[in-house]
């Protein structure tokens, strides 16, 4: 996995991810971290994943939605950098080891964005990571993922879509009542970058880590779904918290795009 990582260097350098609050997270035993997924759910996790490991020495592991490992290659490269189906047994046996795991309570639904959701946390009832908090008495550090729904506008989602020929098309050859498919949450948008000739506009990467949450308290109740409920709208609050505190950092940076940040590098050099 630290193969992987070193991979994803120069990315690294080009989008410049700022963290806040890492030192929040204990140095050992499990933790689950919980946050927001972004549109298309590949250009940040990368930099969460080396966030999190240049600055506590932890891998994350991350729990990945079924469809993902039922792609050859595809499955592969995830598991390359820690990722496991996102099954309740994998994250059973991840905590009882005392593994750091990451999980996105949105999932594929939440990557899959329609227009109007910037950041939007489309989390349904899902209340499966609040159970396995409470079961296994893990604490929960709540974060915040801004940045790459800044680089695209989408001009297509999946409503539009199912409205068109296209989803004419998928109806017919029966692709529209395939389980993996869910009811078109699956279908992904179509989206053009905000820089220069459409292409991905390159935008900082920002995360927040909150203060860990004690699951101890609800000890006992895995199974109470109203206890499952509370937990998750206090984890649901603080990552929509952050989310806005970050949008507000980014507003200000000086440093938000590459070019900025050159011509500030330039400037201190030559000064």
């Amino acid at each position: 996995m630290e193969e992987a990582l070193r991979l994803l260097v120069p990315l690294r350098r080009l989008l410049s991810p700022v963290s806040l609050g890492l030192d929040k997270v204990p140095r050992e035993g499990a933790v689950l971290f919980t946050g927001n997924h972004t549109v298309f759910g590949v250009l940040d996790v990368p930099m969460l994943f080396m966030e999190i490991h240049q600055k506590t020495g932890r891998l994350a592991r991350a729990l990945g939605d079924h469809f993902h490992f039922d792609i050859p290659l595809w499955r592969d490269l995830l598991a390359n950098f820690g990722a496991v189906d996102g099954t309740r047994e994998n994250c059973a046996r991840l905590l009882q080891a005392g593994e750091p795991v990451l999980v996105f309570p949105g999932g594929g639904r939440e990557v899959m964005k329609r227009k109007g959701e910037k950041y939007q946390l489309i989390w349904k009832e899902r209340i499966g990571f609040a159970r396995l908090a409470i079961q296994h008495g893990t604490p929960i550090i709540p974060f915040a993922s801004v940045g790459v729904e800044d680089m695209f506008e989408i001009v297509s989602d999946a409503n539009d879509i199912l409205r068109s020929p296209v989803g004419d098309l998928l109806r017919m050859l029966g692709i529209t009542e395939k389980e993996w498919f869910r009811h078109g949450e699956m279908i992904p948008p179509l989206a053009r970058g905000r820089g220069p000739g459409s292409l991905p506009r390159f935008e900082r990467q920002y995360f927040m880590f909150g203060d860990p949450i004690d699951t101890t308290r609800f000890a006992g109740q895995h199974e109470d779904r109203d206890a499952c409920r509370a937990l998750r709208t206090e984890v649901q609050t603080a990552v929509m918290r952050e989310i806005h505190d970050l949008e507000t950092i980014r507003d200000s940076d000086p440093e938000r795009y590459p070019v900025q940040r050159l011509l500030r590098h330039l400037a201190k050099r030559f000064s």
